[in-house]
């Protein structure tokens, strides 16, 4: 029996990362066709849609996805008895996906499902908890700054931190695809960005000092019950005056990304045993992908994903292409995973 008969892709949601989930979902459609998909609306409602209509949406990446018909539950909770016996593909971004919520509602159901647990996703999608736990392995970070008010103290704390290290990073302590990241050289950047983050509702950020190198990501694949595996490093590229925010990531602007990186096999190989410690370490399981910093003092961990883009043009299908895996033959490996 093919065992995708008995999966759903659950895309969606209404994090700023739901275009990505659904250009997620329009990858995995192809590959898996006999999965169900349920698309999970920004207000809240589960639709079942088809296949056909999911691939006829174009640029995902930066319009809504809208579907003709009516919902089939008012709420993923009330969803709930119906995936009795199912195993659900989560194929969201961002908060829904990654803060541990979702998996702690699918387990409290007892209903199976891709990727890490709970405990362990909300760890991992919070960037300081990730990187505590990644010190206490020894494993090189960078210091940094909470910001959870935006109010005069932090402020001023924020202007003490830039004039210290000269060029920061300023991006959301839970939050994934480089939405709301600010990259400040000076005081006028530093208002100009605070300005923007209290114009919407002010969620907590954090800073750390710009590290200049080259940026790297690496997938790490779970295979099996006993073996996990890292995938190739690619790099990323970033074209002079571009950046690697959304518009980078997933519009091709500004940025060009290489798999596997041309890096040396040592860079390479320091590059992977870091991404697979930090997968380690916070107990992931499935996939996950970690991006990092390579400069002439070595490798320096930024943060990890624990359900990283699907996208034709995501990373993890690039490394998987580059040691010759489909998304069918890692899919089939991560239902087994299951069972």
């Amino acid at each position: 029996m093919n065992q995708f008969n008995d999966c759903i892709i659950l895309f969606g949601g209404s994090s700023e990362e739901r275009l990505v989930s659904v250009a997620s979902a329009q990858n995995l459609s192809k590959h898996l066709p006999e999965a169900k998909l349920w698309y999970w609306s920004d207000d809240g409602k589960i639709y079942l849609v088809t296949h056909d209509e999911l691939s006829l949406h174009d640029n995902a990446f930066t319009h809504e996805f809208k579907t003709k018909t009516p919902p089939v539950f008012e709420s993923l909770s009330s969803a709930m008895p119906s995936l009795a016996g199912k195993m659900v593909i989560i194929g969201l971004h961002g908060t829904e996906g990654e803060d541990g919520k979702l998996q702690a509602l699918l387990e409290s159901n007892h209903v199976k499902y891709t990727g890490s647990n709970s405990q362990t996703s909300q760890i991992a999608f919070d960037k300081r908890a990730t990187k505590r736990l990644a010190k206490e392995h020894g494993l090189p970070v960078v210091p940094d700054l909470a910001m959870n008010s935006f109010d005069n103290t932090e402020i001023k704390e924020l202007e003490s931190f830039l004039d210290q290290h000269k060029k920061i990073v300023l991006k959301p302590l839970a939050n994934g695809s480089s939405v709301g990241l600010f990259i400040i050289s000076n005081h006028s950047e530093l208002k100009d960005a605070v300005d923007q983050i209290k114009s919407k509702t002010v969620i907590p950020y954090m800073s750390e000092p710009f590290i200049t190198g080259r940026e790297l990501t690496v997938g790490v694949w779970q295979k099996s019950k006993t073996e996990t595996i890292p995938l190739p490093a690619s790099e990323v590229q970033v074209i002079q005056g571009g950046q690697f925010d959304y518009q980078g990531k997933y519009l091709g602007k500004g940025v060009k990304e290489l798999t596997p990186a041309p890096i040396t096999d040592s860079e390479m190989k320091a590059a992977q045993e870091l991404a697979l410690k930090l997968h380690l370490a916070l107990g992931c399981s499935g996939y996950t992908r970690t991006d990092m910093i390579l400069n002439e003092k070595g490798l320096t961990l930024l943060e990890i994903n624990t359900l990283p883009g699907l996208t034709k043009a995501s990373f993890i299908p690039q490394q998987l292409a580059a040691i010759n895996i489909d998304l069918r033959t890692f899919f089939d490996n991560q239902i087994n995973l299951l069972k």
